[in-house]
């Protein structure tokens, strides 16, 4: 979706500041966030695709201020929210009563089997791979162009990178789309190709010339190009309109055939 979520490519956000040793969570809240997030609490399954239309559907402001986190909990909270779990009102009125009473004992469930099986779940992933029946598209160095789209939902085809040529560079067999996966409308796999395009196509003269930028996309999200496709074969077209116009190479010394057919008309 067109949000301020979408970000790459542009500047004047500042420096990426980078903290030497860093360490996994910087307070202990965060940590339980993030447990709260593997194990799903309060929401049920959702999907990765969806988890990331929830982020980027939250807030504009909450999105440019808030930290890595912090954007987890508020994304927590609306999927929550959403479940119907809990309200908005009953969130903020358990926060107020925190913010009053800082001492007040926190409430806990425990939950062992659920705690012992997050190494589990965390090792295994969820594979989006599937099997298509339906062949690939494009191979291995097609030239491609892709899509400029403006969906409201969710995509993973980022602004900066719409309406650019660019070539296939890797083919990974078919994925889960993540447009559709994302909304509850089915999986829909696809082919989902790595495509390279230059940086002076995504940036301008401005910049690198011999840089390029991977990209990996699926494959409506592409079109073959058309452009160059046409030059190509306005180049093969001119070449042989050229090699048929083209005078035969005449040998010195006349074939025997040749030779024959002289003599007859000397006579």
């Amino acid at each position: 979706m067109n949000s301020v979520q979408d970000i790459g490519g542009l500047d004047g956000f500042g420096p990426v500041r980078v903290e030497l040793n860093e360490p996994v969570f910087h307070e202990p809240w965060e940590s339980r966030v993030f447990a709260m997030a593997i194990s799903r609490v309060g929401t049920g399954p959702v999907t990765l695709d969806a988890l990331r239309h929830a982020g980027e559907s939250l807030p504009p402001e909450q999105i440019l201020t808030l930290s890595y986190y912090q954007k987890w909990l508020a994304v927590r909270e609306a999927l929550i929210i959403s479940a119907r779990t809990l309200t908005r009102e009953e969130i903020d009125a358990k926060v107020q009563q925190f913010a009053a009473n800082p001492d007040l004992e926190v409430p806990r469930r425990e939950d062992p089997a659920l705690a012992n099986n997050i190494p589990t779940i965390l090792q295994a992933g969820n594979p989006v791979t599937r099997s298509i029946r339906r062949k690939p598209r494009f191979a291995l160095g097609d030239l491609v162009t892709t899509r400029n789209l403006n969906p409201q939902g969710h995509t993973r085809l980022p602004r900066y990178a719409r309406n650019k040529r660019g070539v296939i560079a890797a083919h990974h067999g078919a994925h889960v789309f993540p447009d559709t996966n994302a909304h509850g409308l089915g999986e829909n796999p696809q082919h989902l190709y790595t495509v390279r395009i230059g940086a002076r196509e995504l940036w301008g003269d401005s910049a690198e010339p011999n840089e390029c930028v991977l990209v990996d996309l699926w494959e409506s999200y592409l079109a073959p190009d058309g452009t160059r496709a046409k030059r190509s074969g306005a180049r093969r077209l001119t070449a042989a309109k050229a090699a048929t116009l083209k005078p035969a190479a005449r040998s010195g010394k006349p074939s025997r055939g040749n030779a024959k057919s002289t003599r007859k008309k000397s006579r």
